[in-house]
C-alpha cells in the first residue's frame, strides 16, 4: 500500500497513493488508522485524490477510522473526484455520517474550526 503522511501540529493528512481502495488494501489501511490513533493523532484528514474506486472493504476501513476518531477528534475525507465513489457513499447513505469536504485546503480549515470549537467547549 502506497501512501504519504504529512504530520502537522493540529492534524495529519493521510494521502492514499493507490487507484483502488479494495479488499487487498483495506486491512493494511485499517491497521494504519489504528496505529495513528494510538500514536495520538487527534485530527486526521484522509485525502482520496488519487483513488478512483472503493469497494465495500475500502468503505469499511473508512467507517472504522470514522468510528475510532469519533469523540476524540476529527476524521475528514477530502479529494473525492470519482463519481463511482460518490455514488457508493450516496447509495450507502453515508453522506450524513461521514464528514466529506471537497478540497484539502477546505478540510484543513474545517479541522482548525473544529479544534477551536472543542477548545471553546472545554472552557465552558
Amino acid at each position: 500500500m502506497k501512501f504519504t503522511l504529512d504530520k502537522k501540529e493540529k492534524y495529519s493528512v493521510f494521502s492514499l497513493a493507490e487507484e483502488n481502495l479494495n479488499s487487498l488494501i483495506a486491512p493494511n489501511l485499517k491497521s494504519e488508522f489504528i496505529f495513528l490513533r494510538n500514536e495520538g493523532v487527534k485530527n486526521l484528514i484522509f485525502d482520496l485524490s488519487d483513488v478512483k474506486y472503493v469497494d465495500s472493504s475500502g468503505l469499511s476501513s473508512i467507517l472504522t477510522a470514522n468510528r475510532i476518531w469519533k469523540g476524540y477528534g476529527s476524521f475528514v475525507l477530502c479529494g473525492i473526484q470519482s463519481p463511482s465513489i460518490n455514488k457508493l457513499i450516496e447509495i450507502s447513505r453515508l453522506e450524513s455520517i461521514l464528514t466529506i469536504i471537497p478540497t484539502l485546503e477546505e478540510a484543513i480549515d474545517y479541522v482548525h474550526m473544529e479544534e477551536i470549537q472543542r477548545e471553546l467547549n472545554e472552557e465552558e
